[in-house]
Parts: C-alpha cells; structure tokens; sequence
C-alpha cells in the first residue's frame, strides 16, 4: 500500500554556542540552588529548565560539585555588575559593598547554605572545590586588605600583616555569621554585625567609622 502523503520534513535546533550554553545553566543553576539548597536541588531539573539532557549538564560543568563552583563565582560576578568594568571597587566602597553583600544573602537562603555546606566540605583530602575555594580566600584576602589600606591614612596604617590578619577575620566573620542566620536567622542580624566588625578594625586604627553608612 502506498501513501500520497509528503514526507514529513524535521529541521533540527540550532546549535547554541558552548558559551550561551554554559550561561544559560548558570542562571538556572542559580536559582534552583538558591530556592532549594545544594543537596535538594538535582541535576536534571537544572537540566530540564535549559532544554538539555542531566548529561548535557556534565558536559559543560563535569558535577554537580563543580557547578556549584562556578554558580558562586558567577554570583560574585553579578554582585559587582553595576561597578565600572565589573570589578569589585576599591577601598571604602569595597568595605561597604561587603556590608551590602551580607545584606544581599539574607534574601537567597538556599546558595548561602550551598556555600556553606561546600565550603566546609572543601576541606576534606581530595576534594574538587579545594582548589577553588583555597583561590577565593586568596583572592579575597588581597582585596580586603588592599581596601583596608587604602582607607586608613598613612600615617596610621597598620603592617601588612595585620592588614591581613584583619582581612581574613572579616571573611571569617562573614562566613561564620551565615552558619548562625541559618540556624536562626530571627536572631542574627548579617549585615548589622558585618558593618559592626569593619567599624571596630577601622576605630582600631583611628578611624571614626566607614566613609558611608549603607544600613
């Protein structure tokens, strides 16, 4: 038996570029960590926002670990989009952008404790955001200090090493505070004692208190 019927002609999608690709998961990826946690949140349903596959996921990132890495450093990337050639600002601004960073994650619960479940995980022999998150701490450790230099006069700048010393205390504070607001997040105020921790290392060396008040 024969049909007069034509062929049914299929097209395929378009190839989306590697890179659009990549930015598409992370913008998902973003929002379902950040509405469900690390552990909750799956793979596929990331997967199932994009139009891809679970594996199409791997392909790009390689696991569910390491996506979550890369979804931090580009909610870091998002965090200072607004700045001149999206970089982190300097000095005083930076020291108050801090303050409003700690301000920003008391609305994104899930990708705090993302961040804080993986960043302790990270410790441990063998695994893959150790690099990462050893990178981050540098990285902000530098900034910090910088800024916190730039912001004392010279006459009344501190060694390097405490600059330092002051620059990992304050990512300490951060960080230790995000634990706290998890577990009771009525209790603790992030930004307040953020702004808090800044100004007593700042009176420490004589200064009155941040440039701007951004509570």
């Amino acid at each position: 038996m024969t049909s007069d019927a034509a062929p049914i002609k299929r097209t395929r999608a378009a190839r989306v570029p590697a890179d659009q690709r990549r930015a598409e998961i992370l913008v998902a990826a973003l929002d379902v960590f950040g509405t469900r946690g690390f552990h909750k949140a799956s793979l596929g349903e990331i997967a199932e926002r994009v139009g891809i596959t679970h594996q199409g996921i791997l392909h790009h990132f390689g696991s569910k670990e390491q996506l979550l890495v890369e979804v931090l450093e580009y909610r870091d990337a998002t965090d200072v989009a607004d700045f001149e050639n999206a970089e982190p600002p300097h000095g005083p601004l930076l020291l108050d952008h801090l303050v409003r960073t700690a301000q920003t994650n008391t609305t994104r619960g899930g990708l705090v404790q993302s961040y804080a479940v993986l960043s302790a995980e990270s410790v441990t022999e063998g695994h893959p955001a150790q690099d990462s998150f050893r990178d981050r701490f540098t990285h902000l450790r530098g900034m910090i200090a910088d800024a916190l230099a730039d912001t004392v006069p010279a006459d009344r700048r501190p060694p390097e090493e405490e600059l330092d010393a002051a620059a990992s205390s304050i990512i300490a504070v951060m960080d230790g505070l995000q634990v706290q607001w998890l577990l009771d997040p009525e209790r603790v105020d992030m930004p307040a004692a953020v702004a808090l921790v800044i100004d007593a290392l700042l009176a420490r060396w004589g200064l009155a208190a941040r440039a701007a008040d951004v509570l």
